[in-house]
């Protein structure tokens, strides 16, 4: 019998598994750190299960940025429409939101990862927690002397192909860590260095600003960012911002400070609004009213809002009804930093796609494949990373076993 041996117990590569224990003749056997399976699938359900989206595949598929071209194929052969027959297939019906995002009928991950794991016991595949996997015994092939920790100490494994579906970087008390950057380094594999994607910025806010506002949610406004724009809402943190609609522009965000070291988040806080009305109306004679009152009666402007302006304007623009109404409608809002990795919802950087084939195999290191977020791509919150994490190990776990079974072949005489 072959032996498969699957390094992490995400969505990856538990897709993989289930699409090897089809094939007959195969001990899987599944290896993870932690002490149960699947737990940053967990955490990422615990506030409502977004599992994926339902829009047109083209703009699905540019999500993904400078990885589309990548992606694509991925997609194509698991896709959102793929991934919601699967679930059904597991009796976990879907249904799509108002914004389009797609859930489970329960809003929650666990029942579905009950059901995912109960079949692939039913089917034979070895689950393995509280193994970590520490890199290689020796320079030999890299399918064989998988070191591992376990409970009882350090053993050795070897399997005819193997899958690292290791996570990226965040969020390292579920297990992405990172650990594995250096091994595949130091035997050749190009690794692009993990950086935070979806995350929060730092922001060099005032005592007062800070003491005051931290928590406080930044609610209907739009951000813009190099041409990007979206509408949402986003929290202040005492030491910057977090939340979605700064997840959505983190990357370009991150890639300026990078190159740059400069950056500015560009805030409209009245986007129901034009520049000329808002003008017209902050013209209005103020009377008795103070500049507070002035800016929420003529502008709608108020608590967090009419803070931002304070932070970042000087008292005299906000007098003036022209440079209140361009600060409100454009108010820079200048970063420091991207939030440490750790702390970000996902990872960008990996593997390069340059050095794996169409099935996600290592052309250097036949054998060995690598899916999910270990791989150099990116995504925005809203069910894209879990769809390309699950499309990735659907298509490494078919091109193991296609793989294997050439492998298997009986050579013929030249």
């Amino acid at each position: 019998m072959r032996r498969v041996a699957i390094i992490g117990g995400g969505p990856a590569g538990l897709m993989a598994a289930e699409q090897l224990s089809t094939v007959d003749g195969l001990e899987i056997n599944i290896f993870d750190a932690m002490p149960s399976l699947g737990r940053k699938f967990l955490m990422a359900g615990k506030g409502g299960m977004n599992i994926t989206h339902s829009e047109p595949r083209a703009a699905f598929i540019g999500r993904y940025g400078r990885a589309a071209e990548r992606i694509a194929p991925l997609l194509a052969a698991f896709g959102p429409d793929d991934l919601r027959a699967w679930m059904q297939g597991l009796g976990i019906a879907s249904f799509v939101g108002t914004s389009g995002r797609v859930f489970p009928t329960e809003m929650k991950a666990a029942p579905l990862l009950r059901a995912w794991l109960h079949r692939l016991r039913e089917r034979g595949v070895r689950l393995h927690v509280r193994h970590r996997w520490l890199g290689w015994q020796g320079d030999g092939a890299l399918t064989r002397g998988l070191r591992l920790a376990t409970p009882n100490g350090e053993v050795e494994v070897a399997a005819d192909a193997v899958l690292l579906a290791l996570g990226g970087g965040s969020w390292s008390k579920l297990g992405s860590d990172g650990a594995w950057v250096p091994w595949l380094q130091a035997r050749g594999i190009p690794v692009a260095p993990l950086q935070p994607a979806n995350c929060g910025f730092d922001v060099a806010w005032s005592t007062y600003f800070r003491e005051r506002f931290a928590g406080a949610p930044v609610k209907a406004v739009v951000a813009s960012f190099c041409g990007n724009e979206r509408q949402g809402e986003f929290n202040i943190t005492a030491g910057g911002i977090e939340g979605g609609l700064v997840y959505a522009l983190s990357a370009p965000l991150r890639d300026a400070l990078a190159q740059q070291r400069t950056a500015a988040l560009m805030l409209d806080l009245a986007p129901g609004r034009s520049l000329d009305k808002l003008t017209a109306e902050l013209a209005r004679p103020r009377g008795r009213d103070s500049l507070a009152t002035h800016l929420r009666r003529r502008a709608g402007i108020e608590g967090v809002k009419a803070a931002l302006l304070r932070e970042f304007c000087s008292p005299e623009a906000l007098t003036v009804a022209a440079s209140a109404a361009r600060a409100i409608k454009a108010l820079a809002l200048p970063l420091v930093a991207p939030r440490p990795l750790d702390e970000a919802i996902s990872s960008a950087g990996g593997v390069e796609f340059a050095a794996v084939d169409e099935h996600l195999m290592l052309t250097a290191c036949p054998g060995l494949f690598c899916a999910g977020e270990m791989l150099d791509w990116e995504a925005p919150t809203g069910g894209y990373l879990l769809t390309a994490c699950l499309a990735s190990g659907f298509v490494a776990g078919r091109g193991m076993a296609a793989w294997l079974a050439a492998s298997n072949e009986p050579r013929r005489a030249d």
